[in-house]
């Protein structure tokens, strides 16, 4: 499917809501009902991140008169959430809802799904993924995993996650069990950091028990639910490793081959609809979590900027260095650094000089 087809069909479609439907019930009514599976990586106590997965549902039925049922479960109700990759490409599920750098074990590729070490903002990923080659190139690497990918959300930038000690320093990294996401655990790798993959269910219990001595999820919203605070007081920022972290749905290339025409378009208007309602959802909730949390007296500190400098070098020499063995990894990164740095050239210009001056500032 060609990214310009997609993106004037999902416009066209939202565009007319309610009257797109109305023209689609003579078809749909000689449509046979159809009901498929969707495999969380999230527990469903993170409603806006797992939420997506329901918000993404519940269109599709909404798109097809109740023809298209689609179900959402969590992580661990029929496979763990590290798992979700291969149920769908497996086929046990027809959908899955997952970060894919998750599965960058797999291959390093899989991270330019989600975020990249020092990458970009949520816009610029989704620039990148619709009007840049980003949906090109991942369709391609997906496509030998018989999965076709979507947008599915994004966090926005991250925090820098829970310490029980400050960071001051880069020897303050050395040996420190750090539950970390994605390819940002290679590179702290390099500073000395054991990085621990843990599925969001399991990070408070691990923190608790002193398996690991600090941890990142998404940002304040989601991590007080989770609790980190209790257990850990200092709060580091910012998530260099996640500056906009994507979520994707994942759709078995073969039940997707299957499909009417109508209920793909649901699949591509529904995707779309729920890709932007999470990140609305986050900046919505995350700054009054914030504030809940300085109350329980926790310590917000920025990383210092030596140690931001030598992660940056540490990335530098991961992405040379996987590049150099992982053509899959080149071809994708070529096309990105380049991208990357086009935008930072243009955010400079305004967006940065605004936010800068605008954001210290309240209005009375």
């Amino acid at each position: 499917m060609e990214r310009r087809s997609f993106l004037k069909k999902a416009a066209v479609s939202a565009s007319v809501g309610a009257a797109s439907v109305a023209v689609a019930t003579p078809a749909l009514a000689e449509t046979p009902t159809l009901n498929w599976r969707l495999a969380s990586s999230f527990p469903k106590s993170l409603d806006t991140i797992y939420g997506a997965a329901e918000v993404f549902c519940n269109r599709v039925k909404e798109l097809t008169e109740g023809k298209f049922n689609i179900r959402p479960f969590a992580g661990g109700e029929i496979v763990p959430g590290p798992a979700v990759l291969d149920a769908v490409k497996d086929g046990t599920v027809e959908m899955g809802h997952t970060a894919s750098y998750y599965f960058f074990g797999k291959d390093a590729t899989f991270a330019f799904d989600t975020a990249m070490p020092f990458g970009l903002t949520s816009r610029q990923q989704t620039a990148w993924m619709l009007h840049g080659n980003g949906m090109k190139l991942m369709r391609e690497f997906f496509a030998e995993y018989n999965v076709v990918n979507f947008l599915g959300g994004n966090t926005g930038t991250q925090m820098g996650g829970w310490f029980r000690k400050e960071i001051k320093t880069v020897e303050d990294l050395k040996g420190l069990k750090f539950r970390v996401g994605g390819f940002a655990g290679k590179v702290m790798t390099k500073l000395g950091t054991v990085p621990q993959q843990i599925p969001g269910s399991d990070i408070y219990t691990a923190l608790e028990k002193g398996t690991i001595d600090a941890a990142e999820w998404v940002g304040p919203y989601d991590d007080e639910k989770l609790g980190f605070y209790k257990v850990a007081k200092v709060y580091h920022y910012p998530g260099w490793w996640e500056g906009g972290a994507q979520l994707s749905f994942y759709v078995s290339k073969k039940e997707w081959e299957k499909l009417p025409k109508l209920f793909q378009h649901a699949i591509e208007v529904a995707s779309m609809e729920a890709h932007t309602d999470m990140q609305a959802k986050y900046d919505a909730k995350n700054p009054a979590a914030l504030g809940r949390l300085l109350q329980n007296k926790i310590s917000l500190k920025p990383f210092p900027q030596p140690v931001m400098e030598a992660c940056f070098k540490a990335a530098q020499e991961t992405f040379n260095e996987e590049a150099a063995k992982n053509p899959k990894f080149k071809k994708v990164y070529d096309d990105w650094v380049a991208f990357r740095n086009n935008q930072g050239q243009w955010f400079n210009v305004a967006e940065q000089s605004f936010a800068k001056f605008n954001m210290s500032r309240a209005l009375k």
